[in-house]
């Protein structure tokens, strides 16, 4: 179950609202709890288990590691509760791939090849472990307090509105609302208000750009002439940026509602003048995650610049891999790794840094989109042939582009550069009847909006559903 489905619009959130608003404080917990393991369970009913009996085994492995004062031991919890954790998404996102490329080697030398592994993998597996790393490793260095109640480290691991695809939250970030939060009905507007904006971005600019992007990025590669090539990538780079700020917009929009502030995710990506600008304003939570708890543990920048430039490229793989078991995003994280490290060497020395600010985001913008295609397309031949589309330069024959295609890819292009889009990272403060009606009409013109489209349309993919 997406939160730009039918099912979710339509049954679920109101009938978990109206359960969530009537039991009283003290059940709240327990009421969502149960909320979101019914909403795991709707999506992924083999794996809940496995899940459950992971979280409950690392929250004593947790607390005991908070009870030691010997370093030995505490080192040795720790180790025993991120081997759990990442036992488990090697297990279930990469066994399957580290056994493929073992048999491959294997078959090249003349020897026995491996029976591949066909493991379903469990939704949110990346985003489930990255948070259970985060408490073991900051109770670990004492920066936070373990949890009393295991039902409430339960609700801070399955919380439905961030387990799926994030943003990736922090257990000190909201150890507080896990013990007491405001539930009223301002966080209610403000959180449907946010809601409304993240599922228009999904259903309005994301799924007709991800038509486009199927259309010519998807079936015989060789028949496309350059334009349709470049509408391909195009219409991709705005589909992924769209579908997934769009879904964080969901996620902290229905954090809000049940009194959870959860953190920013994206800041205007497309508007940077460098990678490294570009990695800030990007899946923040994830480029927060690896600075803390992988880049500055290596060493971060402390060590010679050999030794920097080594710990970016090791975070940016990890990074490539993080998304998706498969050799294209190793390849994906490898070229933005490339990009930092150039551009940590020079630091600001460039030719590009001298030109205007356009140009810089223009083609801080092109890298981007040109990482891109190997992101969206996984076999290597295929991407090759899309890129030697791309600057063939032969724009022969139409693009045969409907007029409401169009129109979402100008309309994209406009909410992506234009300066308004900053305005909505924040919450807007209500201070008069007029700006509560504006913004009530805002919010339910985008929700009938929405609902329009998908009812009318089948098409509604869910690209990071997978990580």
């Amino acid at each position: 179950m997406v939160f730009s489905s039918i099912t979710f619009l339509l049954y679920f959130l109101p009938l978990a609202l109206l359960l969530y608003y009537v039991v009283p404080a003290k059940g709240k917990n327990y009421a969502l709890l149960f909320i979101s393991m019914f909403f795991y369970a709707w999506g992924a009913p083999k794996f809940v288990f496995i899940l459950l009996a992971s979280t409950y085994v690392d929250f004593y492995l947790v607390r005991k590691l908070d009870k030691q004062e010997n370093t030995k031991l505490r080192k040795r919890y720790l180790a025993a509760s991120i081997l759990l954790n990442l036992g488990l998404l090697v297990y279930f996102k990469y066994a399957g791939f580290f056994v493929e490329n073992i048999s491959t080697a294997l078959a090249q030398l003349g020897l026995m090849e491996i029976r591949h592994l066909n493991i379903i993998l469990p939704i949110g597996i990346s985003f489930y472990t990255f948070q259970t790393l985060t408490y073991s490793i900051d109770v670990y260095r004492k920066q936070v307090r373990p949890l009393e109640k295991v039902s409430d480290y339960l609700l801070y691991i399955f919380l439905f509105p961030q387990m799926i695809a994030g943003p990736i939250v922090r257990f000190s970030s909201i150890a507080a609302e896990l013990k007491s939060r405001a539930v009223n009905s301002e966080n209610l507007f403000h959180g449907l208000n946010r809601f409304a904006l993240g599922l228009a971005k999904k259903v309005l600019l994301a799924n007709p750009c991800g038509a486009i992007a199927d259309r010519y990025m998807s079936g015989d590669l060789s028949q496309l002439n350059s334009g349709e090539a470049w509408i391909g990538i195009i219409a991709y780079t705005f589909q992924i940026y769209f579908d997934f700020s769009g879904y964080s917009d969901m996620a902290i929009g229905l954090g809000r509602i049940f009194g959870f502030q959860f953190p920013e995710n994206f800041n205007q990506p497309y508007i940077s003048k460098s990678i490294t600008e570009f990695w800030r304003r990007w899946h923040i939570t994830l480029g927060a995650w690896m600075r803390d708890y992988l880049y500055i543990p290596l060493g971060g920048n402390k060590g010679t610049a050999r030794r920097t430039y080594l710990n970016l490229w090791i975070v940016f793989l990890a990074s490539g891999l993080w998304h998706g078991a498969s050799w294209n995003f190793v390849l994906w994280g490898a070229f933005h790794g490339l990009l930092l490290v150039i551009e940590r060497a020079f630091r600001g020395r460039t030719i590009t840094s001298k030109l205007p600010s356009a140009f810089q985001i223009g083609l801080t913008f092109f890298l981007a989109m040109m990482a891109w295609v190997v992101f969206r397309i996984e076999d290597f031949s295929k991407a090759q042939v899309f890129y030697q589309k791309l600057f063939s330069f032969s724009f022969n024959g139409p693009l045969n582009l409907g007029n409401f295609e169009i129109f979402s890819l100008v309309l994209a292009t406009i909410i992506t550069f234009g300066p308004w889009q900053r305005l909505r990272l924040r919450f807007p403060k209500i201070n008069s009847s007029l700006s509560v009606s504006l913004l009530s009409l805002r919010t339910l013109a985008l929700l009938w909006l929405s609902l329009m489209w998908l009812i009318s349309s089948d098409f509604n993919p869910f690209i990071y559903f997978r990580f």
